[in-house]
């Protein structure tokens, strides 16, 4: 039985997320693959290089730095994350990438994205991180508005979480049975319409369908939800997620609450640890609904 850890994504909230894979690293927890979108990509991508505390170190130590994630940033490049800075300077100078331990971790590492011109899910298996590794997983994280389309194999790429937020379903689909799925809203959270339409409508007419996505993904969202909840009845997953709403903004820069959500992870993952091992060896255990 193939088992799997899936990270949705949610800009600073996922370092929620890195405080729960940071707890599992350090005891020694091993999943045969994970799935991230968006910031689970970038965050979860140190779960396979063996990395804990990378992930709130580097968001630490250059959140004051324009070329890391900036408004100077997106008006010089038109990222809000500095692609070239934040994807290839950081890992490779400044904050080193594991590569090596990646290539040698046998845990496959899948990200999702979306095709700006069809709407649809791409999902890509990254065995190696190269430069172009590293750019696959830039296309997970790169929120409409405020990133450009990342072109990669013929395709022009955005955001996973666009079109597939929470991706289990995927994962099941191709053979991970017993998942582990760490979220980054608290239970009964239930996701409205988005009110940034008209902005969508206004800088994103070349794409259509990244529109037409943007206006049913909280149909799309809620429905995952529905589904977390069916699987976990079953005992199929185990999830993990925070008691209450995170005290930080997708994009927010303060230190104090970026250290108090990746605690808050941790905290969570520590009162879990039974659960998530009793889980991961098939004992018979109660899940929390």
């Amino acid at each position: 039985m193939k088992k799997g850890l899936v990270l949705e994504g949610g800009g600073l909230r996922a370092l929620f997320t890195a405080g729960v894979t940071d707890v599992m690293m350090e005891n020694r927890i091993r999943f045969d693959g994970l799935i991230g979108v968006s910031a689970g990509a970038t965050f979860g991508c140190n779960y396979k290089s063996e990395q804990p505390g990378r992930a709130l170190r580097y968001n630490i130590n250059f959140k004051d730095d324009p070329r890391y994630m900036s408004w100077r940033s997106f008006l010089k490049t038109g990222d809000l994350v500095g692609a070239e800075f934040s994807y290839h300077v950081l890992p490779n100078q400044l904050d080193i990438f594991d590569y090596e331990t990646f290539r040698r971790n046998p845990m496959e590492f899948h990200v999702v994205c979306t095709d700006a011109e069809t709407g649809e899910p791409v999902y890509k298996q990254l065995d190696d991180m190269t430069d172009e590794g590293l750019d696959w997983i830039r296309a997970s994280a790169s929120m409409p508005i405020v990133s450009r389309p990342v072109q990669l194999e013929g395709r022009k790429l955005l955001d996973g979480g666009i079109v597939n937020s929470i991706p289990l379903k995927h994962f099941q689909e191709i053979g991970y049975e017993r998942n582990i799925v760490v979220l980054t809203q608290p239970k009964g959270f239930f996701k409205k319409r988005t009110k940034l339409m008209p902005l969508f409508h206004l800088t994103m007419r070349k794409y259509p369908a990244i529109i037409q996505a943007m206006g049913r993904r909280h149909l799309m969202y809620n429905e995952q939800l529905r589904y977390l909840a069916q699987e976990e009845r079953k005992g199929n997953i185990l999830l993990i997620h925070p008691d209450d709403t995170l005290p930080i903004g997708r994009t927010e820069q303060n230190e104090k609450k970026m250290r108090q959500v990746y605690q808050m992870g941790r905290a969570a993952a520590e009162d879990n640890l039974k659960r998530i091992k009793d889980f991961l060896s098939d004992k018979s255990v109660e899940l929390r609904v």
